[in-house]
């Protein structure tokens, strides 16, 4: 770790939990493949193009992630049934409604922000700043399109909460 200025034994332990977010990223990814390939119904054609920007950004984020383990100097984890091993996701069916992919979605991101805290967490005991930041911009653009899909599945009479004095 020379060359960064950081302990190694303390980025081997950042490096595992990006390895757990690597994995949670694959299967992400995956699910994005499967909602945008499967979707049907009235919402069709903003879900299908809305999957495909998500698995896009999903894709960007897996290659950031494992060049980042690299800039660590350390290999990250590159086969499925690790992943599938790892990840705090789980695969979806393919036969569900458009609201119950927005729902599981949902829930994947609470796992996936859950798991970007934990790496930003043992980055700064590692004085990763690096990392921190790579994985903080994350924090911030999926906690937004998390905001965008609950409003997509909130009834019109429904309304968010009001600031009071």
């Amino acid at each position: 770790m020379n060359y960064l200025g950081l302990d190694s034994d303390k980025t081997k332990t950042t490096v595992e939990e990006l390895n757990v977010l690597l994995a949670d990223y694959h299967i992400y990814y995956q699910k994005l493949r499967n909602f945008h390939w499967n979707v049907i119904g009235k919402n069709f054609f903003d879900l299908h193009e809305k999957f495909e920007e998500l698995y896009d950004d999903a894709k960007l984020k897996v290659d950031e992630i494992a060049e980042r383990i690299l800039t660590l100097r350390y290999q990250p984890t590159s086969n499925m049934s690790d992943y599938l091993k790892d990840s705090n996701l789980k695969e979806s069916p393919s036969d569900i409604s458009d609201s119950k992919m927005i729902e599981l979605l949902l829930n994947d991101h609470g796992l996936l922000l859950k798991q970007m805290r934990k790496v930003v967490e043992v980055a700064d005991t590692g004085g990763d700043e690096g990392t921190i930041d790579l994985i903080g911009a994350y924090i911030r653009e999926l906690e937004k399109t998390s905001w965008m899909l609950d409003a997509w599945k909130m009834k019109t009479s429904e309304q968010h909460k009001p600031v009071k004095k």
